[in-house]
């Protein structure tokens, strides 16, 4: 479903992306663990299609219309209304305008954002515009979800109220990619764990049974080894 080879990619003379591979099916959610300027942004911009790696190749099945994209930047419209935002992005996506109207409601309410449907996406509280962003982005039912550092600027109930939304997307139909530079963050979703530095993985591995602790403190062997 979602698979990359050998991507490298610089910026001048940085770095951020050297020689990474993955390969993730159906009901994988990999989390990637790594401080600020490991990659990690760029790493998920060019399985998102929005960069061209330099070297390597990455692939979605079904293209760029099966991607769900949160980056820093919701990418909503202040002065519209949330659900204006949904039927904007629907019809961007390629969702049939007899459809974008059904995606755009089913969304908000799974979402709990009904009652918030025609409020302007600028009165709303940092953690309701994020579920805002996250309907924007599951609005065409996406097979692959990528978010990128999705808890900055959350306190602490809306980042609890995220995880568990996102541990409902989850499913064996879907593959979820989370980058953040906190490993206590999204940890408990991830079925495979990667820990990113200096544009490489200096690890990748099933989570299998290791609990938040034991992979905080790989994760500190792997940055001090590496």
């Amino acid at each position: 479903m979602l698979s990359a080879e050998g991507l490298r990619h610089a910026y001048g003379r940085v770095v951020a992306l050297d020689g990474v591979s993955l390969t993730l099916g159906p009901g994988q959610t990999l989390a990637i663990f790594g401080p600020n300027g490991a990659g990690k942004t760029t790493l998920l911009k060019v399985l998102a299609g929005l960069i061209r790696p330099q070297q390597g190749w990455a692939r979605v099945a079904g293209g760029r219309r099966a991607i769900g994209w949160i980056g820093h930047q919701s990418h909503l419209y202040g002065h519209l209304s949330v659900l204006e935002n949904l039927l904007f992005w629907a019809a961007l996506y390629g969702v049939t305008s007899a459809q974008r109207g059904v995606r755009a409601t089913a969304i908000l309410e799974r979402l709990g954002l009904s009652d918030r449907a025609g409020q302007p996406v600028w009165s709303l509280s940092r953690g309701l515009a994020q579920r805002a962003a996250i309907a924007k982005a599951l609005v065409h039912d996406p097979h692959v979800l990528l978010l990128d550092e999705p808890f900055t600027g959350l306190d602490l109930a809306a980042a609890a109220q995220l995880r568990t939304l996102l541990g409902e997307l989850r499913s064996a139909e879907r593959v979820l990619v989370l980058a953040t530079h906190n490993v206590d963050e999204g940890v408990e979703l991830a079925t495979d764990v990667a820990f990113q530095r200096q544009g490489r993985f200096v690890q990748l591995t099933p989570r299998g049974a290791r609990g938040a602790a034991e992979i905080a403190e790989a994760y500190r062997q792997a940055m001090t080894d590496a």
